[in-house]
C-alpha cells in the first residue's frame, strides 16, 4: 500500500484529520521513517477527540451481529496499557488510564430484564462480565440509588483522559518528525490515472504525497476529489455532554457508571463527565435545555447526590458514524488512498489498533486480516445484495 515512493524510499504521507486517530497514525508512521504531514480544518484534536469521554468499553458496547467489531475492540483494549506507557515515555504526558472497571446499573425491574438479556449475548461472546446484586453494586459505589435493582460488572472496560491523550499524541507525533498543520482545511484528494497523488488545501495550495490517509472523522464525506465509490459514508452524530465538579479528594463516583440514558465518567481532577445524547442533527452545535435536562435527570436517578455538584462545563461533539456504525479502515478502491474513519462511539478505544494496522498497511503494504470486515467494499456488497 506504499503507492509511489520517492527516490529515497521514504514515503510521503498526507493525513487528513488530526484527531486521535490521525495523530496516532502519524506517530506510528513518523517513528518508522515516513515523511508525515497532518492537515486539520481546526485545531488538532479539537473535534470528537476533545468532546469524547475516553471510555474503553469494548465489552459494554457489544451488540448483536457485531462480532468482528467486538473482536477488534477487545484486541485494542488489550493494547491500551502498553500504548499508554509507550506514549508517556514518548511525550512525558500521563493519559490517566484508569482500571477500576465499569458498572452498568439497573434501576428498575425492566432495566434488570434488559441487562440480563444483554448479559446472555456477552456471555455467548466469552466476554468478562457478570451480574451483581444491588448491595454489591452499592458497596463498590456507595452513592448509587438506594432502589438499585442490580448491575452488570465489567472489570476490563476502563477509561483514559481523552484530552490528555490528544496532548500526548500531538507531542509524540511532533517529536517523531510529523508536521501538524492546523486550520488548514483539505479541499480535495488529488489523483491521476486512478492513483492518489496528494491533497489540495482550501486555499489552493497543493501537497504531493505517496499515500493519503483519510482520517477526518465526521467530515470525511465532505472531502472532494473522490468518486462515489471511494467517498466514505460517514455522517455526524451529535452528542451533548457536561461535566460536574466533585471534590477530587472525596469523589462521589470512582468507577465508570452506565445507567439508562446516561454514563458517568470520573476524572482524577474531580470532574465527573455526564454524557451523552445521540442526535441525528447533522453538524448542529447547539446545547439545548432538553438535551442537558435529559442527561442530568438520568444521572440524578442513578446517583441522587449529584444534585449538589456545580456544573463545570457543557459542550457538543460530533461522532463519525458510518452506515453500519462500524469503522471504515484500510485501502480504498483508489490506489494510494487509505481510510481510517467512521469510528462512531469507539474512537478512543480503537486508537491503538487503528494506528498499528494502518501504519503497517502504509509502510509494509500488509493488510491485516483484522481489517477485512471494515473495508469500504462492504457497503457496495450490501447494496448489491438488496
Amino acid at each position: 500500500m506504499q503507492g509511489h515512493p520517492t527516490n529515497d524510499d521514504k514515503p510521503r504521507v498526507a493525513i487528513i484529520g488530526a484527531g486521535v486517530i490521525g495523530l496516532a497514525i502519524a506517530w506510528r508512521l513518523a517513528a518508522r521513517g515516513a515523511s508525515v504531514r497532518l492537515f486539520d480544518k481546526g485545531s488538532a484534536g479539537g473535534g470528537a477527540s476533545h468532546a469524547a469521554a475516553g471510555m474503553l468499553a469494548a465489552v459494554l458496547e457489544a451488540e448483536p451481529g457485531e462480532d468482528a467489531l467486538v473482536a477488534l475492540g477487545r484486541a485494542s483494549q488489550a493494547l491500551w496499557p502498553g500504548f499508554a506507557a509507550e506514549l508517556k515515555d514518548a511525550s512525558g504526558i500521563d493519559v490517566e488510564l484508569r482500571e477500576e472497571g465499569t458498572l452498568i446499573v439497573a434501576l428498575t425491574a425492566d432495566d434488570r430484564a434488559r441487562l440480563i438479556h444483554q448479559l446472555a449475548l456477552q456471555t455467548r461472546l466469552g466476554l468478562p462480565i457478570e451480574w451483581i446484586n444491588g448491595t454489591e453494586a452499592r458497596r463498590r459505589e456507595p452513592h448509587l440509588s438506594a432502589t438499585l435493582a442490580g448491575a452488570l460488572w465489567s472489570p476490563q472496560d476502563h477509561q483514559v483522559d481523552n484530552r490528555k491523550l490528544v496532548a500526548a499524541l500531538r507531542k509524540a507525533a511532533g517529536a517523531a518528525g510529523a508536521i501538524i498543520s492546523e486550520h488548514e482545511a483539505v479541499a480535495e484528494v488529488r489523483s491521476a490515472a486512478g492513483l492518489a497523488t496528494g491533497v489540495v488545501l482550501a486555499n489552493g495550495e497543493e501537497h504531493p504525497a505517496d499515500v493519503v490517509v483519510l482520517a477526518a472523522g465526521a467530515w470525511s464525506r465532505s472531502i472532494g476529489g473522490l468518486a462515489p465509490e471511494t467517498r466514505p459514508p460517514v455522517r455526524p452524530v451529535k452528542g451533548q455532554m457536561l461535566a460536574l465538579r466533585m471534590d477530587a479528594t472525596a469523589p462521589l463516583v470512582t468507577h465508570v457508571v452506565c445507567a439508562p440514558g446516561v454514563y458517568l465518567v470520573p476524572r482524577r481532577d474531580g470532574r465527573l463527565l455526564v454524557g451523552a445524547t445521540v442526535e441525528e442533527r447533522s453538524f448542529d452545535t447547539a446545547l439545548t435545555a432538553g438535551g442537558i435536562l435529559t442527561l442530568l435527570e438520568a444521572a440524578w436517578r442513578a446517583v441522587p447526590a449529584i444534585e449538589d455538584l456545580p456544573i463545570d462545563e457543557m459542550w457538543v461533539g460530533h461522532r463519525p458514524g458510518s452506515r453500519d456504525d462500524a469503522p471504515i479502515l484500510g485501502p480504498a478502491p483508489m490506489q494510494g488512498l487509505v481510510y481510517a474513519t467512521g469510528h462512531h462511539r469507539n474512537g478512543i478505544l480503537l486508537t491503538p489498533i487503528t494506528a498499528d494496522l494502518i501504519a503497517r498497511a502504509v509502510i509494509d503494504g500488509t493488510v491485516d486480516p483484522a481489517l477485512a470486515p471494515f473495508g469500504i467494499d462492504r457497503f457496495a456488497l450490501a447494496r448489491a445484495a438488496e
